[in-house]
């Protein structure tokens, strides 16, 4: 893993110089909030929001810094490993043109989606499109800070991650009041989904992006909220299915967009079959408990579990899910490290675009894990 690794960065880090000082190309987020470090907290009406206790127990000092973990999400992680810097959130006054040029930028937010309608019920948040918007904003501040080439090229030259999708089913189509629930079929929707990816990936190339990784959603049924909401326990096999589908049109639209976007090294990411794997099978990975979360109010399971009055397990390393959605900074480490040789973008090809691998099927249904004793 060391030697991909280190091939990756001798790949990905370029340089420029401006005005005698180099600048080396970074990294910048898009997605939800599991890519999200803090954006939401700035704001006052949003209300997904990991700005309190127990969130951030094991992150840096461990205060809630907006991650929704006890400590790094996957983008923190995938940035470290090529050795960039972690970017800085968009939404904190200190980020400038010179923080961006330094470490990069996360715009992802909390209950985000693909579709803007997605999350309407967090009040405030930062759909997919809003972020690209943003992005665009940040490009011109920069190109008035080093001009257009040098810009062109720190854009050209740095990595770009989106982690996003699960809101537009969890918090859009799987509810019962949501406009979509009863204008589209599941097929349908996912199609929707990945046409409205369509435009937004091809505008982003239009700014300048070029080496851009999508993770792909995750097993939907086989998080917390889901399984809790089933008799026994399980996962619920027919979400698990959607996102099989949902990644297989986003794969496949990736090796479209590589072979007609000039320089495009689009890449997809497919964490659903490994994830589900250590679902299933938790103690292979060095994890105890892959059903319920770490962070929880006893048998009480509100949507939002992790609160001030929650009680935590006794050891955060062997459980893989933090709170309802979300995973724990350790497993966040070990998805992380499956995906990362997805990350070796290789060498600009302009006549034989590299196509994204395709998108693995579930595993065979395995027995739940029994959650072990706090």
């Amino acid at each position: 893993m060391e030697g991909i690794v280190y091939c990756i960065v001798l790949l990905m880090v370029a340089t420029i110089s401006v005005s005698g000082e180099t600048i080396k190309s970074v990294s910048f987020i898009f997605g939800d909030s599991l890519s999200d470090i803090g954006n939401n907290n700035y704001f006052s009406k949003a209300l997904a929001k990991a700005n309190y206790p127990w969130y951030g127990i094991d992150y840096g000092n461990g205060m809630p810094t907006g991650r929704f973990s006890n400590g790094r999400t996957i983008s923190d992680i995938v940035a470290e490993k090529l050795g960039l810097p972690v970017p800085a959130a968009y939404m904190s006054p200190s980020t400038n043109e010179d923080v961006a040029l330094k470490q990069g930028v996360n715009y992802a937010s909390g209950g985000g989606g693909i579709l803007n309608e997605t999350g309407w019920l967090f009040i405030q948040r930062l759909s997919l499109s809003r972020q690209i918007e943003l992005f665009e904003g940040t490009k011109f501040m920069l190109t008035k800070k080093i001009g257009e080439e040098r810009t062109e090229k720190f854009l050209r030259d740095s990595v770009y991650l989106i982690a996003i999708g699960s809101n537009d089913y969890i918090n859009n189509y799987l509810l019962p009041v949501a406009a979509d629930a009863w204008k589209y079929s599941p097929d349908d929707f996912s199609d929707y989904l990945i046409s409205t990816l369509r435009h937004q990936m091809t505008v982003l190339h239009s700014l300048g992006v070029r080496k851009l990784l999508f993770f792909g959603l995750g097993p939907l049924g086989c998080i917390p909220l889901q399984r809790m909401q089933t008799q026994d326990g399980g996962c619920q096999d027919n979400l698990n299915q959607w996102a099989v589908k949902f990644n297989s049109g986003t794969s496949k639209l990736i090796n479209d967009l590589n072979s007609k976007l000039p320089g495009a090294r689009f890449r997809f990411g497919d964490g659903l079959a490994f994830f589900t794997k250590l679902i299933q099978n938790p103690q292979q990975y060095g994890f105890n408990n892959s059903d319920t979360p770490c962070c929880t109010i006893g048998n009480y399971r509100p949507t939002l579990s992790c609160l001030a009055a929650a009680s935590l397990c006794s050891d955060r390393s062997k459980y893989v899910f933090w709170d309802e959605y979300h995973p724990t900074d350790a497993a966040n480490v070990v998805i992380a490290e499956n995906l990362m040789p997805t990350l070796s973008f290789g060498h600009e090809n302009t006549t034989t675009p590299a196509s994204a691998p395709a998108p693995a099927s579930l595993p065979s249904p395995a027995p739940s894990a029994s959650p072990s004793p706090s």
